[in-house]
């Protein structure tokens, strides 16, 4: 499975126009909710509820924000460039730009810790951030995405 197995051009958002970590994840799980047909309110609180047990900023102004859900039968990914910075509460304490959300099916088990370890090595790649932050089209960041997921297979 690459990143891209779990992102489609449809879940690339930019701008993200929130101006705080909890309305970042009301307006992913907006954005959540229409891909997957689950409840925005709650693909919010699982996402929230995961954030309660420690931040997902990683630092380099990226955070991966994720939670398991019922009735889902695959991982799907959301990918959001932030307009403005977001305060994140990051491990390296500089705010986020870059979040990729990531929903797993309830029984995922270790293919969601391989997906996360995934999206964190692409998003990890300095090359790749330097692109994703040099453009505001999302199909662009997807295309860059893509190849980037092609590359590290």
């Amino acid at each position: 499975m690459t990143l891209i197995d779990l992102l489609s051009p449809a879940a690339v958002i930019s701008p993200l126009r929130a101006n705080g970590k909890k309305q970042a994840l009301l307006e992913l799980a907006q954005h959540a909710a229409q891909l997957t047909g689950l409840s925005e309110r709650d693909l919010f609180e699982a996402l929230l509820q995961r954030e309660r047990l420690g931040s997902t900023g990683i630092g380099d102004g990226i955070a991966i924000p994720h939670g398991r859900m019922a009735g889902i039968d695959r991982l799907v990914g959301l990918f959001a460039r932030a307009e403005k910075p977001i305060d994140f509460d990051a491990l390296d304490g500089q705010p986020v730009d870059l979040v990729f959300v990531l929903i797993a099916p309830e029984g995922a088990g270790a293919d969601h810790l391989k997906a996360l370890a995934r999206v964190a090595r692409v998003l990890r790649n300095p090359a790749v951030l330097e692109q994703v932050r040099a453009v505001r089209d999302p199909a662009a960041i997807y295309a860059i995405l893509s190849e980037s997921a092609a590359q590290a297979a």
